[in-house]
């Protein structure tokens, strides 16, 4: 604790008292590539089915010679950007911030949220660059700068929706049997069949497995209600998005009338949603993803609001690397009311550009090892980078 204190008062007197002849800590210039990562099978949900993962990497430099990584996914059915989009605001934000001090992150942080409205996946992208560079700085892990400690953690396995409801029994099988302490089924076929598969998985494959849903807002009220008695006696963990993400009053009376815990994803963007949805007692979880609030920066600006309210969170997602993995597994491992990971968005790319960062355990499939380097601990292969688009600022 004493040395956390330490680190903090250092970094705040710098901040303040920097010398404005010492032009070593100011950003030096800005790197961002695009890159796919296609999937080994299509991943479908309510919203639609993805085929690859269309990134935007950041690397910031200071004239010291250090950098920070960040890297942000797209998603335009719930964040609204696209990987082009992302593009181009980024190079809008690396104008923004060169030539500053990277020690007044918050200032900075400030700054991008303030260049333009929304474009939440490619702020992240420079929020964590930022938090890495200043991991680095200190040479201290993510987990220690955000005030933590390492924790051991696990995430769960997607199930994906198949067609056929026997593809998708045999996939649960194979991730229980990989051992798996959750699994996250994102539900999507007809009724009976979503019921019968969530059976299944309780009574045939795995009666200790924890079974977290997703509708991914893909109900009604009638039929949230209808699927959440129907589900109930197969001790579901949670329910995760069962309606649109603006349908406050209906997430409200959904509450009241069901037993299964909800959590909520599309409908949490940021701090005042999350004091609005606390407010009105729309669920019992917050799910957050640094990609859609923002980064860290807002990240922990919503997990002080779930603790306020005496909620929980999970960390999840969205369609991230190994490196955009290891920073959220590290907000994760420094606050202790994050009681749920999933983190299995790398599991599932035919290809892993990255080196260094968490690493999942093939003991122990689920068991996310944190890495004790600097910042964040990933980085990503230069022969990968060759030939990828760029834009130098």
């Amino acid at each position: 604790m004493y040395e956390c204190f330490r680190i903090y008062l250092k970094h705040s007197m710098q901040i303040i008292y920097y010398s404005m002849n010492d032009t070593s800590e100011l950003i030096s210039g800005i790197d961002l590539y695009k890159y796919t990562l296609p999937y080994k099978v299509p991943s479908k949900i309510a919203l639609g089915t993805s085929y690859e993962a269309n990134n935007v990497l950041v690397r910031i430099y200071t004239k010291s010679g250090l950098y920070g990584l960040g890297e942000c996914s797209s998603s335009y059915k719930i964040t609204g950007d696209t990987q082009s989009s992302n593009f181009e605001v980024g190079k809008y934000l690396a104008k923004l911030i060169k030539g500053q001090n990277f020690l007044a992150i918050d200032h900075l942080r400030e700054e991008i949220e303030n260049a333009i409205v929304g474009q939440t996946q490619i702020k992240s992208a420079f929020d964590l660059a930022l938090y890495d560079l200043l991991g680095k700085y200190y040479k201290i892990p993510l987990y220690s700068l955000l005030g933590g400690k390492k924790r051991t953690i696990y995430t769960d396995c997607t199930l994906f929706i198949h067609d056929d409801l026997e593809d998708s029994i045999k996939d649960a099988r194979l991730i229980a049997n990989n051992g798996f302490p959750a699994i996250k089924v994102k539900v999507g076929l007809t009724e009976k069949q979503d019921i019968q598969l969530i059976k299944s998985i309780r009574e045939e494959i795995k009666k200790d497995l924890k079974i977290r849903i997703d509708a991914n807002q893909g109900w009604n009220l009638p039929q949230a209600i209808r699927m959440l008695k129907e589900l109930e006696k197969y001790d579901l963990q949670f329910a995760e998005q069962p309606l649109k993400r603006w349908d406050y009053q209906n997430l409200v009376r959904l509450k009241e009338v069901t037993s299964v815990p909800i959590c909520l994803d599309e409908s949490l963007f940021n701090e005042h949603d999350a004091f609005h949805l606390a407010s009105i007692g729309a669920c019992d979880i917050f799910n957050i993803k640094l990609g859609k609030s923002g980064g860290l920066y807002n990240a922990l600006k919503i997990n002080e609001v779930a603790k306020s309210a005496g909620m929980n969170c999970m960390l999840g997602c969205m369609s991230e690397s190994r490196l955009g993995l290891s920073a959220a597994a590290h907000f994760a491992s420094a606050r202790p009311n994050v009681k749920f990971l999933d983190l299995d968005s790398a599991l599932f790319f035919k290809e892993d550009p990255i080196l260094g960062g968490i690493q999942y355990d093939d003991k122990i499939n689920g068991k996310i090892i944190l890495p004790d380097t600097p910042g964040h601990g990933a980085d990503v292969k230069e022969e990968f980078l060759k030939g990828k688009e760029k834009e130098i600022i």
